[in-house]
This record gives C-alpha cells, sequence and structure tokens, in this order.
C-alpha cells in the first residue's frame, strides 16, 4: 500500500511544490506548507510553483548512493573498490532481487530495489497535474509549462522503461476518494510505455521554447530534441526488437538524425573538453551556463534550497587516499572529492582511451594528489614484521617536500614498465620509486613519491594490485575521475553546490552517430564522431602536463569560508605546525599531471604539436578499438562491432555521466560486456539482467479488478522474467 500511495495519488506535491523562478534562489526554495488548489494554476505565479517541483523531482538523481548503483555499477566501465555499500547492483548477486536488501557494507545503505520506481511516479504524479489543468492556465506561461510538464514525464517514464521495460502506464491525475487509493494497476506492455514516452517528446518539443533565458538550466526545445531522438533510437534498438518491426527503421532514424541536426547547429560544443567539468571555479560559474548542456540537476550554496535532496556525487570517484595513502594525504574539503570510493574504473575504463593523442583521458583523470600533512623522516622507515627490522623505503636525499606528490597514478600501456625509476608501491609497501630528472614537471625530478602506481608494470595490470586488503576485488587505490569535483564544500562531508549535468550535446553526436550506422550510413556516422573526436585532440601549443579540477573553487570565484580555519585532521608542517585549510588547498591541489611518463614522452623543444584522433574508415579503427573488439569476440565490420565501438566512444567522451547501465541494456550489449571487463559481474550476470526486478512490495499492494489479493500466478506475471 506504501508504494501505491507514492506512485499515484500526486499528493507528495504539496511538500514539494517551490517556489518561482523569478525570485531566483526562491525557485529551488521548498515550500511545504502550501496546499494544491486549482487557484494555484490559474496564475503565472501558482504555475510556475508547480513547474518548479518539476526540476526538484530530478535532483533525487545525485542525492543518494542509487546515483551510481542504478546508472555505473554492473557494467563495463566501473567496478565496486572497498566499499560494498551497493554491491548487490554491481555483482547481480542472490542480495539483488525484488525485495530491498538491508545490508550494504559498514553503513548498510544499499539503495533499494524500489528507489527508481517510487521517484519517478513522484515527478509523473506532478506533471499529470499540470497537463490536466492546461485549461485553466494564464496564455503567458502556457506553452512553457506545459512543455515542461510533457518533458518530466517524457524523461521519468523513460527513466523506468529503460530500468524495468513495461511499467504502470498512468497519464492521468488519479482520482482519490476519502482514503482509497486505487490498486488494481496493470504493466502496459514495453510498446504502449515507448510510444507513450515518444509521444510526450514529440509535445515537449513543440511547446517549450529555444531558449532558456528565464533561467540557465531551464530544459528547451533542444533538451526535448534531444531526447525525442534518443527515444526514437530506443524504439530501433536491440531491446525492441521483439516487436519494433511495425515501426518503419528509416523513418525512426531519419527523424532522431533530424532532431540531433537541430541541436548540434543550435547547441555547439565547447571548444576545450574542460570547460565542461574540470574548469569549475564555483557555484553558477560560466561553464554551468555552457550551451552544450542540455540538461543539468540545479545545485547552489543556499541551504534553503537544498530540498530532500543535495548533491552527494563528490563522493563517489576518489579513492580511498585517506587510507592506501599513509599519513601523507589526508582528505577535506580542500580536496574536491571526498574518498568513499564506491567507482572504480575497470582496466577496460583505462585501456579504452588513447593515452596519447586523446585530452578527455587526461582532462577526466585525477593523476595526481599532493602530498598535505608532513611526515618525518623517520617515519619513511617501514618495520618488516618478519624479521622486525627496518628498510628503507625513501632512498637517502630524494625526501619530498609539503607540496610534491603525495600519490601518482601512471596511466601506461600494456607492455611498458617504470621499473628503471625504482620499485613501486603505496605508503603501506616498501618501494624506492623517485621521479626522474627530465621527464614531465622539473620539480619533481629526484624526489620519491610516497605512493606511486601504474597501470602497468609490463604485461602485469598493478592498478587492482595495491588497495589495503590485498585483494584486487576489493581494491581501494586507483585512479578515479574528476567530474564531480567541488572546492565549495564548507563541511568535509557537506552537500556539494555543483550542478549536475545529465544531458549535454556531446551525446547527441553519438545519438547521431548510431541512428547512422543502424541507417547504414557508415560514412556519415564516422564523420558525426570525427567531428566529436576532434574537440579531444590537443591543440597545437597546448599544454599536455596541464591538469586542473573543480578542487580550485576553495579559492575560486570565492574564496572558502573554511580557508582560514586549521584542517580537521590537524595536517602539520615540518615545524610541527598546524596548517590552514587553505594551506592544505594549495600543497594538495597539483595543477599537473603523469603525461610524460605515462607515455614515455617528453615536450619537444618548440612545444606540442596537435594531436589526431580521426579515423579513416570503418576497417582501421583505432588500436584500443581492435584489442577491445578482439576481446569481446566481434567483428569490427558487423553492425554489432560498430556498436561496440560507438559503445567505447560513449567511455571517452561520457565517462561516468549517469546512463551507463541503460545504454548497454537498450542495445543488448551489457551481459558481453560485463562479463568481459567486470570480474565482479561477470560471475552472476545473466540475460535476463537487462531488465531490473519489479519492486515486490508494489507487486503485494496490488488488487484484481475484483478487490482481492493477486495470486501467486497473477503475482509472477507482474514480475520481469528470471526474478
Amino acid at each position: 500500500m506504501k508504494n501505491l500511495n507514492k506512485i499515484f495519488a500526486g499528493l507528495f506535491a504539496c511538500a514539494l511544490t517551490l517556489g518561482a523562478p523569478s525570485c531566483g534562489d526562491d525557485f529551488l526554495e521548498e515550500d511545504a506548507g502550501h496546499l494544491l488548489s486549482d487557484a494555484l494554476l490559474k496564475t503565472p505565479e501558482g504555475v510556475e510553483k508547480m513547474v518548479g517541483s518539476l526540476y526538484a523531482d530530478i535532483r533525487w538523481w545525485g542525492g543518494f548512493e542509487w546515483a551510481y548503483s542504478t546508472t555505473l555499477y554492473g557494467c563495463d566501465e566501473f567496478t565496486v573498490a572497498a566499499s560494498n555499500c551497493a554491491f548487490p547492483w554491481n555483482d547481480y548477486s542472490a542480495e539483488f532481487g525484488p525485495l530491498n536488501y538491508s545490508g550494504g557494507g559498514d553503513s548498510k545503505n544499499c539503495p533499494g530495489v524500489d528507489a527508481i520506481w517510487d521517484q519517478m511516479y513522484f515527478g509523473i504524479s506532478t506533471a499529470n497535474l499540470i497537463i490536466a489543468s492546461e485549461a485553466m492556465m494564464p496564455a503567458s506561461i502556457h506553452d512553457r509549462a506545459l512543455g515542461e510538464a510533457y518533458f518530466l514525464r517524457g524523461y521519468n517514464y523513460l527513466r523506468l522503461f529503460g530500468q524495468y521495460g513495461g511499467v504502470v502506464l498512468q497519464t492521468q491525475p488519479v482520482e482519490v476518494e476519502g482514503a482509497s487509493v486505487p490498486r488494481n494497476y496493470k504493466r502496459a506492455s514495453e510498446e504502449e510505455v515507448l510510444n507513450q514516452i515518444i509521444d510526450d517528446f514529440k509535445h515537449a518539443y513543440e511547446l517549450i521554447p529555444a531558449d532558456n533565458n528565464w533561467i540557465y538550466y531551464a530544459w528547451t526545445k533542444y533538451t526535448a530534441a534531444h531526447f525525442y531522438a534518443k527515444a526514437l533510437l530506443y524504439r530501433q534498438s536491440e531491446r525492441c526488437a521483439g516487436w519494433n518491426s511495425k515501426y518503419e527503421k528509416k523513418a525512426d532514424l531519419d527523424l532522431a538524425i533530424k532532431l540531433c541536426d537541430e541541436v548540434i547547429t543550435a547547441r555547439p560544443l565547447e571548444k576545450d573538453y574542460n570547460n565542461l567539468y574540470a574548469h569549475w571555479t564555483g557555484t553558477d560559474c560560466a561553464i554551468e551556463k555552457s550551451q552544450e548542456i542540455l540538461m543539468a540537476i540545479p545545485h547552489n550554496e543556499n541551504t534553503k534550497t537544498a530540498g530532500r535532496f543535495g548533491n552527494r556525487t563528490y563522493n563517489y570517484f576518489n579513492p580511498q587516499f585517506s587510507n592506501f595513502a599513509g599519513a601523507y594525504v589526508q582528505r577535506g574539503q580542500y580536496i574536491g572529492g571526498m574518498d568513499f570510493q564506491r567507482c572504480r574504473p575497470t582496466e577496460y575504463a583505462y585501456n579504452v582511451f588513447d593515452n596519447v593523442n586523446d585530452s578527455r583521458m587526461w582532462k577526466t583523470y585525477k593523476t595526481v594528489y599532493g602530498y598535505n600533512a608532513y611526515v618525518p623522516d623517520e617515519d619513511m622507515w617501514n618495520l618488516d614484521k618478519d624479521d622486525e627490522t627496518k628498510h628503507l623505503s625513501c632512498p637517502a636525499g630524494a625526501e619530498p617536500e609539503m607540496g610534491d606528490p603525495g600519490i601518482m597514478f601512471i596511466l601506461n600501456k600494456k607492455g611498458t614498465s617504470v621499473a628503471q625509476y625504482g620499485t613501486i608501491g603505496r605508503a603501506g609497501e616498501s618501494h624506492t620509486f623517485v621521479y626522474p630528472e627530465g621527464v614531465g614537471p622539473e620539480e619533481w625530478g629526484g624526489k620519491w613519491v610516497p605512493n606511486v602506481i601504474p597501470l602497468y608494470d609490463g604485461d602485469k595490470y598493478e592498478m587492482d594490485q595495491h588497495g589495503a586488503s590485498g585483494d584486487p576485488n576489493t581494491c581501494n587505490c586507483f585512479c578515479g575521475i574528476n567530474k564531480t569535483e567541488d572546492g565549495t564544500r564548507t563541511a568535509e562531508k557537506g552537500d556539494a553546490h555543483r550542478d549536475i549535468t545529465l544531458a549535454r550535446v556531446g551525446e547527441t553526436y553519438l545519438i547521431k552517430a548510431e541512428c547512422q550506422v543502424r541507417n547504414g550510413d557508415d560514412a556519415g556516422a564516422l564523420a558525426t564522431i570525427n567531428w566529436l573526436r576532434a574537440r579531444a585532440e590537443y591543440k597545437a601549443g597546448e599544454d599536455r602536463e596541464a591538469y586542473e579540477d573543480g578542487t580550485q573553487a576553495f579559492n575560486g570565484d570565492r574564496t572558502n569560508s573554511t580557508a582560514a580555519k586549521t584542517t580537521a585532521k590537524g595536517n602539520k608542517d615540518k615545524n610541527g605546525k598546524k596548517i590552514t585549510n587553505m594551506q592544505a588547498y594549495e600543497y594538495s591541489y597539483i595543477k599537473k599531471n603523469t603525461y610524460c611518463i605515462s607515455t614515455g614522452l617528453t615536450k619537444p623543444e618548440g612545444g606540442w604539436g596537435k594531436s589526431n584522433l580521426q579515423i579513416s574508415s570503418w576497417s582501421n579503427l583505432p588500436e584500443e578499438d581492435k584489442a577491445i573488439l578482439a576481446k569481446l569476440g566481434v567483428d569490427a565490420g558487423s553492425l554489432e562491432g560498430k556498436i561496440h565501438f560507438i559503445m567505447n566512444e560513449r567511455t571517452r567522451e561520457l565517462l561516468g555521466e549517469w546512463n551507463r547501465w541503460e545504454e548497454l541494456s537498450r542495445t543488448k550489449t551489457l551481459v558481453k560486456r560485463a562479463k568481459a571487463f567486470n570480474q565482479r559481474a561477470a560471475a552472476n550476470i545473466k540475460d535476463y539482467h537487462n531488465l531490473r526486478p519489479i519492486p515486490q512490495t508494489f507487486i503485494d499492494g496490488l488488487l484484481d479488478d475484483n478487490g482481492q489479493n493477486l495470486t501467486p500466478e497473477a503475482k509472477a506475471a507482474m514480475q520481469n522474467p528470471g526474478y
């Protein structure tokens, strides 16, 4: 009964209705005392309040562990680290089924399988109220408000469809008499649900204006066009192969391509990939207003606007550096991400990149953490418990200073080695690695690095060999990505303040390319992909060793209010004096990467030239892709091979951007890629895992049309196969 009330009654909107956007931050401010009424929808201000709740609904995606568990786990790009918080979503283990799992690591906060189901219907309920009340709306706001309601309903149903397949289709507000909530709901077919999604996005595309000048993150005609195209592509994808033959393939794909072209023409790509995530200097800074961003979850520093869900995504992509790094790197708000180490990149997620020519790799991965808490020389000696003698880790004269690299990840290729610079390891392992003179930043030359982990030592994969547990399956030591780093946090575990991008034009190019491939236009698809890859090429003169991320917002547009306070962990300098957060930031945030030592290249005397990522033909794909396709056992020249190549390009362009599971499920590449690249998922994943289980709490609350509890057979018919 609980779930039925959540899903359809629509009364939740009383507590979620938000303030008007014309008042700036008030647009995001909750007004729990408001009561819904017809009068609310008769004024522009009232309609804005209702529409505001649609934008509040999407905040859910970034507010808890479901952000990554439902979208990134169990795929090819990320796996579990030492935190077992949401392991069933990655491992497809016995704990993953129609009932919520109550465990999940020490914190026992594994997201329930009913989380998406419940939340998506919350938003659908509000959208239904707005759509049903269109006749009341003032003309001045009618089209945009109605279009936004259609968009959110289509978006939420798309997420439901992507996860569950056929779901309950409710497009009208539910009439509730007294305390009686309807309980005889039926699942619609996949075809019915997807057709409704396409119809909703079509309405949104026709109604929402092309500009978003009323507030920068508002959905526009081009937001709707992007998802309209995505839904049409979905209908012609493998997940729908059982019924999509009745829809003309070329018509769907041609329309999707036309929609993508509209988006691409109107909303240009950022010239520099850094402008999408890395060059974040503070709340509402310029990059959050990028024309490339089509849909984002809005956040800011106003605590009144946090609502039920803040931005918790900064917790998920960093390694557990405060654990494996010894005392050399301490965590705090002066480092842009927390070290909750939920999402550990797989070997595939590193190897898919051309580490010489693809700037996206070096603008995505955070390869260096600064030494920010002084460790005395005597602590650089380790105790060998076997013979109780001390042996030297740091060679004499190579002692690092604070602000030197405390953690360094070397993203080299298989077959290469850094053994000539000493042995490797983390602070808890004896190693003698000294950064070489004349390779990369000269200030690092001759310094011992307390933690240094390459991808490979010859042919041996090393990145998962140095976790504190010693078990590669629970490794807390890895090179993470930087797309959620936020230096504006005022507490170590406080909410982040940056927006979360859910859709951007970089993906529009890939939607278009996949439509072209499925349409038989291989040359056109390659041209589209090459256009996107051109943005990823290094420009002539660009510094390939330069690095930045959102940590810089600590001293960015507005200096962090905690800057003058001493660090919570009591970081000390060489003289034993506690340092401030600002000093810790200056030591921690190193604006250089490990490009040179990773690639074996040195900066040319005349400066770096332009790199080249252009692909000449489908028969001459990059070496990285050839190796991946070979491991998957697919022919590069087949349609399957081309789809897999596009999935590779999606990784390079969109790594960690909250939609991987649904894309692999859509193309039925999930099982093959998880088996090949995610060791923990490989043991258990089956074909039926292309859909999630329908929450048992929902099924158990249903009645048949005669008001009787469902029979076991009827309940089984409501559930997805395999669960």
